[in-house]
């Protein structure tokens, strides 16, 4: 599976203004965000998000989250999990279709847990 370019449909037919394909761990291992992003505290920050909604389900005993959404004024950051060892993050703006990102995001996800 070619990453960048299924990142950047993201962008073309979601709306999204960035989008990545994260390790669990915070390393960047595809992006398509603007300039000027630090790739290195996005990635990071992004992993930080998944693994406290982990350990917080984990702690009730809850299973462990699908995705975690983030909403802003402006965007909604969406982070779905993909396999034990990575995570797809894509920040939707305001004008941009959700629903349609996150069936595109879980579809890309299902798609990296096979690699």
């Amino acid at each position: 599976m070619e990453l960048k370019p299924s990142l950047r449909a993201l962008r073309q037919n979601c709306g999204a203004i960035a989008s990545a394909v994260v390790s669990r761990d915070g390393l960047v291992i595809a992006a398509d965000v603007p300039e000027g992003v630090s790739m290195e505290t996005f990635g990071i920050m992004c992993a930080t998000l998944m693994g406290a909604a982990s350990t917080a389900h984990s702690e009730l005993r809850a299973g462990t989250p699908q995705r975690v959404i983030v909403e802003s004024e402006d965007t909604k950051m969406v982070l779905v999990g993909a396999g034990r060892k990575a995570l797809i993050v894509a920040v939707i703006g305001r004008k941009g279709d959700i629903t349609q990102a996150i069936k595109k995001l879980d579809e890309m996800a299902e798609m990296i847990k096979l690699i």
